[in-house]
């Protein structure tokens, strides 16, 4: 088959396999914003006299089609096809004909795929940032639920000072929502119009209008100069990542407090039998994969950030291949944590805190009672500390 910057010469299989690796498969999820980014474009250049009016017409119609077709599952990015972008135009020029290859004209692979990366990051922050203020409502729906049971704070793993379930799990979710404003802000750097900068270099010749573009696909600015486009690769997606360590890592605390707080020497929670399983070889376990999984995906959206960082942190100016490997670590930190969100609040829904099951130890409300001593006595809160200290020490 022909690809975009074929000259004839046929490419050697294992060449193909190596270049383009799994990259075909990782595009179908761009397939639809490929579609979006193309009609903009289409139409930018028909505003502009480039593209007459019949033209953008057909295109845009054998665009639509092709994109729905793709939502239909009537075809895949296949490995000859190297990716999204030569899938589309194939299809596009097979069904009308050689008027599909204008929709190329002030455009290149490299703008064209990071204008469709960045129209899907955004909806992914979009979709991580709801998935989130779910996980956090389902904490504060369990703060309603119990909130009043008393739990002891932990410490260095040691009993502290009183606090409640309430306490507990809004300091969560609390923490899971700020997680959340993360994601919003991380979708800054991919609200910036990539169209028409082409190889890194502009379009010479060509009157492209790129705020057109901008307009027509909700982008916040257009990205300038055209030099800094390819030097941006990888900000955007590192940005993402790094929020998304920050929401895993929140979300692998909590599983870690559950975990603890579900084995037989605490006791002080139960879990929904449906978000547990059996063992193979005893029969009176129930064990909290779900939960464990959840802490153990922590390590996903980490180990994509380093992933994504030492790819770019070497390269010069302007586009190299090597970015088309960042697109395996953005997508399985991205799908990992989207998992987990979707699965969490159902399974906190079930969490049953049992009151009758927790022991708050004795002393632990000693720094109250220092308290109570500045308050109703003046003393320093040095000398309050060290008398209840002797107290305590005289109790045992």
């Amino acid at each position: 088959m022909s690809r975009l910057w074929d000259k004839g010469k046929p490419l050697d299989a294992k060449v193909l396999a190596y270049t383009a690796g799994d990259d075909h498969a990782l595009d179908d999820r761009l397939v639809r914003y490929d579609i979006e980014a193309s009609i903009a474009h289409a139409e930018m250049l028909a505003a502009q006299g480039l593209l007459a009016a019949p033209d953008l017409a057909a295109i845009r119609e054998a665009l639509l089609e092709i994109g729905a077709g793709h939502a239909r599952g009537e075809w895949r990015v296949a490995l000859e096809e190297e990716d999204c972008q030569t899938a589309i135009e194939s299809r596009l020029t097979a069904r009308i004909g050689a008027t599909g290859g204008r929709i190329h004209a002030g455009r290149s692979r490299n703008d064209q795929v990071l204008a469709a990366l960045r129209l899907y990051l955004r909806d992914a922050s979009d979709g991580l940032r709801n998935g989130a203020l779910a996980v956090a409502e389902a904490l504060s729906q369990l703060a309603e639920r119990q909130g009043t049971v008393r739990l002891p704070g932990y410490t260095h793993m040691q009993q502290a000072m009183p606090s409640t379930v309430g306490l507990w799990a809004e300091g969560f979710a609390a923490e899971i929502r700020d997680d959340a404003q993360g994601l919003r802000d991380a979708a800054r750097r991919a609200g910036k119009n990539p169209l028409g900068s082409a190889a890194g270099y502009g379009t010479p010749n060509l009157p492209i209008d790129r705020e057109a573009t901008r307009r027509r696909l909700g982008f916040d600015e257009v990205h300038t100069p055209v030099t800094a486009v390819q030097l941006s690769r990888g900000k955007a997606e590192a940005h993402l990542l790094f929020e998304i360590t920050l929401l895993t890592q929140d979300l692998g605390r909590l599983a870690a407090d559950l975990l603890l707080f579900y084995t037989q020497e605490f006791g002080f929670v139960s879990l929904p039998e449906e978000f547990t399983t059996g063992s193979s070889i005893m029969p009176q376990k129930r064990n909290p994969d779900v939960f464990e999984l959840v802490r153990g995906r922590g390590a996903v959206a980490p180990a994509a950030l380093d992933e994504v960082l030492r790819i770019t942190e070497k390269l010069g100016s302007g586009y190299h291949r090597d970015l088309q490997l960042i697109k395996p670590p953005l997508f399985r930190a991205i799908d990992s944590c989207a998992q987990t969100l979707e699965i969490l609040p159902s399974a906190l829904a079930g969490v049953r805190f049992h009151p009758e099951r927790i022991r708050l130890d004795p002393t632990i409300d000693a720094a109250a009672r220092a308290n109570a001593l500045v308050v109703t006595e003046g003393i320093p809160f040095r000398e309050a500390y060290r008398r209840i200290a002797a107290e305590l020490r005289e109790e045992r």
